[in-house]
């Protein structure tokens, strides 16, 4: 009996003892199941038919939306519109020519724009064109039998006419055939007609109806007759000329409800609202008469959207009221030519130019036309007002500096800001004060007040008596106003209570100062109430604003009135317009109908004033400029007080001040109950009623100054 044979298991191989050969492995033993069969990519499907059509719409779609097709498109659309738009154009004028739809469109414009002189007139010439064309229609019935005889009476002049001719051949040339010559040549030169006809008939029959389209083309691409949309595309029109239809579509396109349903009743007509256009200066200036139903400050409020429809900048458009009724006139500027700057003052190209304060005018700057801007100085107080750093006391030094040339005129300068701008008037002017401390609003409201006393002495001068000009100029002036600072009367320096000294004596010089020649320049920024009294500005003659914030701003500064005829210093660009000013003034010359004109204002630099300064003073004998007011003796107005009482009880008040004034005029010249009451106020010796009357008692205001000696003595404090 045979034994299997053995085998023994070697690495996972089989070998059979008997047998070298290898066997196939064993599969491996685990003891987890059987893991799931490994998936297998599914065979290609077949592409959808859907998939092919969104494939192909998506390559029609930017075969579509290519620059290219839609170039093509445009071009195409655009041109064939010219044709459309020429028939059009062609079709309507040979409607006009031939109908009296003319005369009746014309009729519309001036009814729209209410001008019935004009749409009488036009009534009255469609009328006499109807009459015409009637004559013409009743001619017409006659004209067959006028035709037919003319034909009858042409053919035998010139049946007759050529037998004439003939005969004289005949005659001449001796030969009787000559008789037909003269009709067979016309016989023959008809026949050469006809060939010529017939052979050119059939190209003009081809080319006659593409020389048609072409001529309507040319009209319509002339007047750009195509949708907007599909127009070539065209360079920025910036700076583009003004002309009729520009200004009309400008007006057209405001948003104005009325404005508009009436530019598009007149159609063409629509120019009838404007005046002339005139070459004003750097730009054009034109009246436009508005339609019914629309007011003048519905386009003033909209001089933005106006600029821009003129393709301009809102600073190159000005809007004013002339004196025709619903009449606005527009002052268009030249694009960018309010950019460039002005050329320099004659103060410095001439350095022969004198002054004269009473009939001279001071070259200022140009104004918007660009014409020599002259203003008159002469007892006008002035006011100059505006944001920072725009000019203001440039523009308010170059008037200063003309009046100097006259040396008549004397200066006295406060200047708040203290950075020497006002420096070359040392040794010109007789007080010069500079800095922005409350000492120096101290000073230069005692110069105001010094200003005050030399007022009232020239007002109490003989009749007849002449003075020289006295100008006293205050720069940065806010500075004085809004000052906290209390005197020891207890008054302040600024503010705007009848108690404020600046304040008080401002309102002094405005009120009875330009009859003797003492006036007041004032220059201040961003004028409020606070920092510009209602009552300090409306004293001033010549009021001019440069570049502002604010509508409510202009108003302070130019007045409602000036502000409502157009000024407006609000829209000046701050910083760009650095040195141009809105001028409300009967010392300059203003165009009729307008409140206020824009003035672009010479500079000139601190170097520059200078040299004219310099000019100014050696006219002068020599003036000595003081940096200081000279106050006099300090006063103490209980002590006065007291010694006025002398050895009396009681004294009414009425006799302390008049004491008072006898102690000291320059001092207690001016006191009335109202400053005694103020001074003794919190003392415990204020005036009080003894039988009836107001006095001062000599035991409480003694009774006072003890108790205010030692509460201030050194004793006291330690």
């Amino acid at each position: 009996m045979t034994e299997p044979a053995s085998t023994v298991p070697v690495m996972g191989t089989v070998h059979h003892l008997d047998d070298h050969r290898p066997t196939p492995p064993a599969e491996p033993v685990t003891l987890a199941k059987d893991p799931a069969p490994a998936p297998t990519s599914p065979p290609p499907k077949a592409v959808p038919q859907g998939s092919r059509i969104v494939r192909t719409g998506r390559a029609v779609r930017r075969i579509a939306t290519h620059d290219r097709t839609r170039s093509t498109a445009r071009f195409t659309v655009r041109h064939g519109m010219y044709v459309v738009g020429g028939g059009r154009i062609v079709a309507r004028r040979a409607w006009e020519g031939r109908t009296a739809a003319r005369y009746e469109r014309m009729l519309r414009a001036a009814e729209a724009a209410g001008n019935l002189d004009l749409a009488t007139e036009w009534e009255e010439r469609g009328q006499r064109f109807r009459a015409a064309r009637h004559q013409r229609r009743m001619d017409l019935l006659s004209a067959p039998v006028k035709a037919a005889k003319g034909a009858a009476a042409g053919l035998g002049i010139t049946a007759g006419g050529l037998l004439l001719l003939g005969i004289i051949l005949a005659v001449a040339n001796e030969n009787f055939a000559d008789l037909a010559t003269p009709t067979l040549a016309l016989i023959e030169l008809v026949r050469w007609i006809v060939v010529i006809i017939t052979v050119v008939w059939g190209p003009l029959v081809i080319l006659g109806p593409w020389a048609a389209l072409l001529a309507l083309w040319g009209v319509g691409r002339h007047q750009q007759a195509a949708p907007q949309w599909v127009l070539p595309a065209r360079p920025a029109d910036a700076g583009a000329p003004i002309t009729p239809s520009v200004v009309v579509t400008a007006l057209r396109d405001l948003g104005i409800a009325p404005l508009r349903q009436a530019v598009k009743e007149m159609g063409d007509a629509g120019a009838a609202m404007l005046g002339p256009i005139r070459i004003a200066g750097c730009g054009v200036e034109v009246d436009v008469t508005l339609p019914s139903g629309v007011a003048t400050n519905e386009v003033q409020k909209r001089r933005r959207k106006l600029a821009e429809n003129l393709a301009r900048h809102e600073h190159e458009v000005f809007i004013t009221i002339p004196q025709a009724a619903r009449t606005v006139r527009l002052w268009i500027a030249d694009s960018g030519a309010l950019d460039e700057p002005i050329g320099p003052s004659p103060l410095l190209t001439d350095t022969t130019l004198t002054a004269d304060y009473t009939k001279g005018h001071a070259p200022w700057g140009q104004d918007l036309r660009g014409d020599a801007a002259l203003i008159s100085l002469y007892q006008r107080h002035m006011l100059i007002t505006g944001l920072s750093n725009q000019g203001k006391t440039a523009a308010l030094r170059a008037l200063a500096l003309w009046l100097a040339l006259d040396p008549r005129v004397e200066f006295r300068v406060a200047d708040l800001k203290g950075v020497g701008d006002w420096g070359m008037f040392d040794g010109l002017a007789t007080v010069l004060i500079q800095g922005p401390t409350d000492d120096h609003v101290i000073e230069a409201t005692e110069m105001l007040e010094d200003l005050v006393k030399e007022m009232e002495r020239r007002i109490q001068a003989p009749p007849g008596t002449v003075f020289t000009p006295l100008i006293g100029i205050v720069d940065e002036a806010q500075v004085a106003f809004m000052c906290p600072v209390v005197d020891k009367e207890k008054r302040p320096y600024g503010g705007s209570k009848a108690t404020a000294r600046y304040f008080m004596a401002a309102r002094k010089i405005h009120n009875q100062g330009r009859a003797v020649d003492v006036l007041l320049y004032q220059g201040t920024q961003d004028p409020t109430d606070q920092n510009l009294p209602k009552l300090v500005r409306e004293g001033a003659h010549t009021r001019a604003s440069l570049a502002l914030g604010t509508e409510s701003q202009a108003r302070m500064a130019l007045g409602d009135k000036a502000v409502d005829g157009g000024a407006a210093p609000n829209l000046l660009r701050p910083g760009l317009d650095k040195g141009t000013v809105v001028v409300a003034s009967d010392g300059i010359k203003i165009p009729a109908g307008q409140a206020a004109l824009t003035v672009r204002t010479h500079y000139i630099s601190t170097d520059d004033a200078a040299q004219i300064a310099e000019r100014a003073k050696a006219l002068r004998d020599g003036v000595t400029t003081l940096h200081t007011i000279d106050h006099g003796p300090e006063r103490d107005p209980l002590a006065d007080i007291m010694t006025v009482l002398g050895d009396t009880a009681r004294v009414l008040t009425t006799d302390v001040l008049k004491r008072l004034t006898a102690l000291s005029e320059d001092a207690y010249g001016e006191w009335s109950h109202l400053d005694l009451k103020r001074v003794l106020d919190g003392t415990g010796a204020e005036p009080y009623k003894s039988d009836g009357r107001m006095v001062v008692g000599r035991e409480r205001l003694a009774r006072a100054l003890a108790n205010r000696d030692t509460q201030g003595s050194a004793s006291a404090a330690e």
